[in-house]
């Protein structure tokens, strides 16, 4: 028997004195159940012991983290939210303690596999699947997703930077007419001021007109586009989706397009880009990897 199962006996075996103390007599409770008369009464002065005690405290922070991310942190990231609190503990003993308490991290989508496509004929495929670059504004990715509402579709396009996974321009609406687009581009254009970032998009309709590659010269901005129905081509867009499906619409409909776009603002603008832990930022946000990137060019500056 484990240590951690032989504590655990113990302990219930002292409960059960207690419980009928008033009935049998304590002296022949413990002998019955080979535990030792002083044992029992020292865990009658402190019935939980120093670890326990601790991971109580411990277990409260757990809570702060997990309920902060609205249940998407699993034992990995609440374990950074805890050390960038000056906690020292383990991060399997953050898992044994989220394990216990039925605290599980909310699951993703099921990906459909596709089938390698053409490459589109106007525009190449200039990223090629390099999805890790070094500079901010080096390379954008934009897709749209839809949302259900029970007063219809309400569409939404991101704009989000490779370097730091950040949502730089976003922008939804009832229709998915290129203007959608546009707007979630011009967004990131005002903020970010690119000169030759590379934009990356799928086949879609909105990113194959001549519009849109004259939009793309006037703003210093290079279109590069995915094969032909190859969802891996712009994983990451399709990735960040996932995230906020699984994370915040949890296949909810929301019941107007006003209350869908409000949720959506507080999901980018209040969550992901400030707050949410990135896997492959190294477990911080993306608004804390751009600053601590700033940071360090001033000082080598």
């Amino acid at each position: 028997m484990s240590t951690q199962r032989r504590v655990g006996r113990v302990r219930a075996c002292y409960g059960f004195i207690k419980a009928h103390a008033d009935q049998f007599p304590v002296q022949l409770m413990c002998r019955m159940l080979n535990v030792a008369p002083s044992g029992y009464y020292a865990w009658l002065e402190q019935p939980l012991s120093h670890r326990a005690q601790e991971d109580a405290r411990l277990l409260r922070l757990i809570r702060a983290s997990f309920s902060a991310s609205h249940g998407i942190y699993g034992a990995p990231r609440v374990f950074l939210d805890l050390r960038e609190a000056g906690e020292t503990c383990s991060k399997h003993r953050v898992a044994r303690l989220m394990r216990e308490n039925e605290l599980r991290a909310l699951h993703g989508y099921r990906m459909r596999r596709w089938a390698v496509g053409k490459p589109a004929v106007l525009i190449p495929n200039l990223l090629q699947r390099q999805f890790t670059v070094t500079r901010p504004n080096a390379a954008w990715v934009t897709d749209i997703t839809y949302i259900r509402t029970w007063q219809g579709w309400l569409y939404l396009a991101v704009v989000l930077d490779l370097f730091s996974r950040k949502i730089v321009g976003w922008a939804a609406g009832p229709t998915i007419h290129r203007d959608l687009v546009l707007n979630a581009v011009l967004m990131a254009v005002r903020d970010r001021r690119p000169r030759g970032t590379m934009i990356h998009s799928d086949q879609g309709s909105q990113f194959g007109s001549d519009a849109w590659r004259r939009f793309c010269r006037s703003h210093r901005l290079e279109p590069s586009m995915s094969r032909k129905g190859n969802c891996w081509d712009n994983a990451v867009a399709e990735s960040f989706f996932g995230s906020l499906k699984k994370e915040r619409i949890k296949k909810h409909i929301y019941k107007n397009r006003e209350l869908a776009l409000a949720d959506m603002a507080d999901y980018i603008e209040t969550f992901y880009n400030p707050t949410r832990r990135h896997s492959h930022l190294g477990g911080v946000s993306p608004a804390n990897f751009e600053a601590a990137h700033k940071s360090r060019r001033q000082r080598l500056h």
